[in-house]
This record gives C-alpha cells, sequence and structure tokens, in this order.
C-alpha cells in the first residue's frame, strides 16, 4: 500500500491550561448535575484559560513540545499554520505571533478556521505542500480557547467546552511506506447557521446590541449538530476505508474528534469497532474543537498505543459544516 503523500510526523506536543472546570461547578452555575452531563456527553471536567493565557499561549507551549519531540529547532522551520476560530486578536493570524514568539525567522505563517475540523484541514494543507517539495518541515497547531466565547448562560452547550491545543511537525518521509494513505475534506454550507456566532463580524459588527443581545457568543443548535456528527462520523471512517482498501481491522487506532461520547461510541458499536481501539479523553478535556484531535494523537503515541508503522485513523467534524479524516501510516 503506498501512501498518497509521502510525509511523516515528525514529533506532536499538546497543552491544556491548569484550571480545571468540573461538572461540581456547573451544578453552582446552573441548573444541571454531574449525572446529567456525564449521561449525556461523557464529560467530567474540562480546561479553561486563565487571565493572560490565550490561543497563541497554548499554541506556543504545544507547539515548543512538538518541536522538541521532533528534534527540529525553529530555524528548520519553513512553514507555520495555526487552526483556530478563536484567535488571539482578530487581526493579525495567530500564526504571525507564534512565528515571532518561537523566533522562527521570516516564514510564511497563516491561519485556518475550520472549527472542529480544523487540525484535519490544516494537516492536509501541510501534507501537501511537504510531499511536492515546497516546504520541508512545517509546523501545524490547532489550538482553541472556546471558553471565550462559550455561553454560560446557555445550559445545553456551556458543559460541553473546553481550552487546549495540540501540535505536529510535518516533515519529508524517508521510509516510502510512511504517509497519508487517504484523507477526505468536506464542508456544507447549508449547514453554517447550525453552529455560529452572529454578531461581531462584518454583517453585524460590534455594538451595544450586540453586547445586549450576547451574540458576540457561539450559538449551536444542539440537536441538529447531533443528528449531523452522528452520521457523518460513520460516514467517514466507511469512506476513508473504502478509498484506501484498509479493513476496519487493519487500523491500529481510530482518533475521532471529541465531540461527545455518545456519539464516539454509537458510530463505534454500528462499525463494530471495539472501543479499545478508539482513543477517548473527552471525560477529561471536553469538545476543544480543532485542538481535540491534535492533543488526542499526541497522548496516544506518549501512552505507546501509537506505534512505527501502525494504521492510525482520524475524522473530525464541525461548524461549517465541516469534516475531515486521515489515514496515516505512522
Amino acid at each position: 500500500m503506498t501512501p498518497n503523500l509521502r510525509i511523516a510526523i515528525r514529533g506532536t506536543g499538546m497543552f491544556v491550561p491548569e484550571r480545571r472546570l468540573t461538572n461540581a461547578d456547573f451544578e453552582k452555575m446552573i441548573d444541571t448535575s454531574d449525572e446529567w452531563i456525564t449521561t449525556r456527553t461523557g464529560i467530567k471536567e474540562r480546561r479553561i484559560v486563565s487571565e493572560g493565557e490565550s490561543t497563541m499561549t497554548m499554541a506556543l507551549e504545544a507547539s515548543r513540545r512538538a518541536m522538541n519531540d521532533a528534534k527540529i529547532q525553529p530555524e528548520e522551520l519553513d512553514l507555520i499554520i495555526c487552526g483556530t476560530v478563536t484567535p488571539h486578536f482578530l487581526l493579525p493570524a495567530t500564526a504571525c505571533f507564534l512565528q515571532a514568539e518561537l523566533g522562527a525567522g521570516k516564514i510564511p505563517a497563516f491561519d485556518l478556521a475550520a472549527a472542529c475540523s480544523g487540525f484535519l484541514y490544516c494537516l492536509m494543507t501541510a501534507a501537501h505542500f511537504v510531499h511536492h517539495g515546497t516546504y520541508r518541515n512545517v509546523l501545524v497547531v490547532s489550538a482553541e480557547s472556546l471558553s471565550r466565547i462559550t455561553d454560560y448562560q446557555d445550559r445545553g452547550s456551556c458543559i460541553l467546552f473546553g481550552d487546549g491545543a495540540g501540535a505536529i511537525v510535518v516533515s519529508q518521509a524517508s521510509n516510502p511506506e510512511q504517509g497519508l494513505i487517504t484523507g477526505i475534506m468536506g464542508a456544507d454550507g447549508q449547514g453554517a447557521s447550525l453552529i455560529c456566532i452572529p454578531g461581531g463580524g462584518s454583517l453585524t459588527p460590534f455594538s451595544d446590541q450586540v453586547l445586549k443581545d450576547r451574540n458576540y457568543l457561539m450559538r449551536m443548535q444542539g440537536r441538529e449538530v447531533y443528528k449531523f456528527a452522528v452520521s457523518k462520523m460513520q460516514e467517514l471512517i466507511r469512506q476513508t476505508l473504502e478509498q484506501s482498501g484498509v479493513r476496519q481491522e487493519e487500523i491500529a487506532l481510530f482518533i475521532p474528534h471529541q465531540s461527545n461520547l455518545r456519539i464516539i461510541e454509537s458510530a463505534a458499536t454500528k462499525l463494530g469497532i471495539s472501543m479499545d481501539r478508539v482513543w477517548v479523553n473527552i471525560d477529561r478535556y471536553g469538545n476543544t474543537s480543532g485542538a481535540s484531535v491534535g492533543i488526542s494523537l499526541d497522548e496516544a503515541r506518549r501512552a505507546g498505543r501509537i506505534r512505527t508503522g501502525d494504521l492510525v485513523m482520524m475524522v473530525a467534524f464541525g461548524a461549517g459544516l465541516t469534516w475531515g479524516s486521515a489515514l496515516l501510516r505512522m
């Protein structure tokens, strides 16, 4: 099986803030309970940025850890791609702040906004640049401070989200067997309003009314998003296996976006995938949007669940509506 794109994940890293927001904390904030949250989401706690922390500060630490793992210096990087919908500033790109903090010289740096699919969109972009020889070493980091845009008066959604960052260094593969076997990206803009921030953009700029209506915070139609996520995760895994010619039992580890434990378990059951082959950390971090797959990849590697030569499938889906998958020979 020859990879479509010859790349190597040279190093991985992650970072989450120290501050924890537990289900017990939510019991004091809104009308809910630990049992209600755990049963419906699988979440026990989330990490939340404190004063002075931001998407960039988390991305910086995750990036440094990935670069240390890859044994690569800032001057060896050729490109930085940052996936985020909660940038350090609205302008300029968070990747530019990251480039300066890393001391990476004047290499290109840009942000990519694909919400929960952001890490895989960034990975796919980096893989094409590296495979075709445009760049040798690309830093990919997806980081989100979702607590900054969460409406903590919305009982249905505020319990879901946490903050964090996951990073990888994508480089040219020396082993011809290593690389991206199959990658899928997609979007359906007809569902854009299902998860959105209605105020603060060019259509409805920041104003007293936007602030009064709390429209600078995220809005989500939970029931519709749940139905989309359940069907899309199954569809993505089936489509990725079909395109690659790989059998489900050949996959060493499935790494899904940590959206909701019920969604993950439902898809695994219907596809006949044992949960011991599915990485889950939503109980500890909640839904960290685009950061979740990168965080999970790093944790799985460091736990010894991913070894050289393993086939690993990552899948994600989120606002946009967007989705993506990547089947890698590590």
